[in-house]
């Protein structure tokens, strides 16, 4: 998979791109990713990359030349991309986006700054997504989150093969409570549950308490959950009532 990410500062993703699991996934060759500055595309001596809004108004807008250029130079790179900009007028970043975004060979994010980008720019792109309805002082951290997170679901990327399936929101529901070394840890113990070996009896539990834990932290997850008969036995009996 191969990402090109098109930004002012590249230098604020370097670092956590030679980090962790990103960085073995580079060694691996199981992605590529290409930082672009596009103030190399801009005209002029001072490399200009942004400009008043025509209308008056606050702050400073993108120009359209310097974005064009870079996102036509990438095209000849390697075409057919899928270019995102992250913007917090775009469509809410989900698990299920997520995935969708890493069923693709080729990713070009778009990072904007100030107050966006010229809207003549908006015909060269193919999504736009935000990670929340909060503000960022620019879309370097939201790509980062995007890399990070399509990255972790490529086969083999992850040390464990079930992690990815197995994460929060990989069902719609948040996860259930994990407990490690040591067994009893300032006078709590862990549940007997997972002491005893019935991987059977385990996947229950971790079943009933990630919908008990779903529904005590984000209640609004349930409304889309689909359940089996049998889960819903299992619910019942454990006194979970996933109706709203």
């Amino acid at each position: 998979m191969r990402f090109d990410v098109l930004t002012i500062f590249p230098n604020l993703l370097t670092s956590p791109l030679e980090e962790g699991i990103i960085r073995r996934a580079l060694a691996s060759g199981a992605v590529e990713i290409f930082l672009h500055n596009i103030r190399e595309f801009a005209s002029g001596r001072h490399a200009v990359t942004d400009d008043r809004p025509f209308g008056g108004g606050e702050g400073m807008v993108m120009k359209p030349e310097p974005l064009a250029r870079a996102l036509r130079r990438v095209e000849e790179i390697r075409a057919g991309g899928h270019v995102v900009f992250v913007t917090p007028q775009g469509r809410l970043y989900t698990q299920e986006v997520a995935r969708e975004l890493a069923a693709k060979e080729h990713i070009v994010l778009v990072c904007g700054r100030y107050e966006g980008i010229d809207a003549r720019v908006e015909r060269h792109l193919d999504d736009e997504i935000s990670l929340g309805d909060y503000i960022l002082t620019g879309g370097e951290l939201a790509a980062l989150v995007i890399i990070d997170s399509t990255t972790r679901l490529l086969p083999g990327v992850l040390g464990c093969a079930d992690s990815a399936a197995c994460d929060t929101f990989s069902r719609g529901l948040l996860k259930y409570p994990q407990y490690t070394r040591p067994q009893d840890f300032e006078g709590e113990g862990v549940p007997e549950v997972l002491l005893s070996g019935d991987h059977q009896a385990i996947a229950e539990w971790r079943f009933v308490e990630s919908v008990r834990r779903t529904k005590r932290r984000r209640p609004d997850l349930l409304g889309r959950a689909v359940f089996t008969e049998r889960e819903l036995a299992l619910l019942a009996t454990a006194g979970v009532d996933v109706r709203r």
